[in-house]
């Protein structure tokens, strides 16, 4: 996790900020007037291509391999930029996202699942997975397997 400044009152690390002015920009976007819904949702798609696309690897990487899984197990599922991240919404909804190692100076990249996403097991489930550069093929066939449970 990046350093707070110390030298500042704020209890968000400048990354935090940046995410946090990134989701104000997608929120402005989204409500552009004169737009219709399927060119609403063409722009999304190709907002979260791009983000993708200026990712640093590995995470350009990860990302694409989780982009390409997303759009073959649930094509319904909407991308569209989440606090400057790839998610896919259903219904509006967020229901996964990646968040690359870079976005924060994290470890490794991170899977996430929001609310939205129906992996209720029991009392007490994951809702966050990391993902490394080592993601395997059989790591794929998990991550597939999530999302088909995540959408239900």
């Amino acid at each position: 996790m990046a350093a707070r400044d110390e030298t500042s009152d704020s209890t968000f690390t400048e990354e935090e900020r940046a995410a946090m002015r990134e989701h104000a920009a997608e929120v402005k976007a989204s409500r552009k007037r004169g737009t219709s819904k399927a060119e609403k949702a063409a722009l999304d798609a190709q907002s979260v291509v791009d983000k993708i696309a200026a990712m640093p690897e590995p995470d350009r990487g990860l990302a694409e391999r989780i982009h390409r899984i997303a759009l073959e197990v649930a094509p319904d599922l909407a991308p569209k930029l989440w606090y400057g991240m790839p998610a896919y919404a259903k219904d509006g909804s967020v229901v996964f996202f990646f968040q690359d190692a870079a976005k924060f100076k994290a470890r490794y990249s991170t899977l996430g699942f929001q609310d939205a996403a129906a992996l209720d097991d029991g009392s007490f489930w994951p809702t966050s997975f990391s993902v490394t550069p080592e993601f395997s093929l059989d790591d794929e066939r998990t991550v597939a397997e999530l999302i088909r449970r995540a959408v239900g």
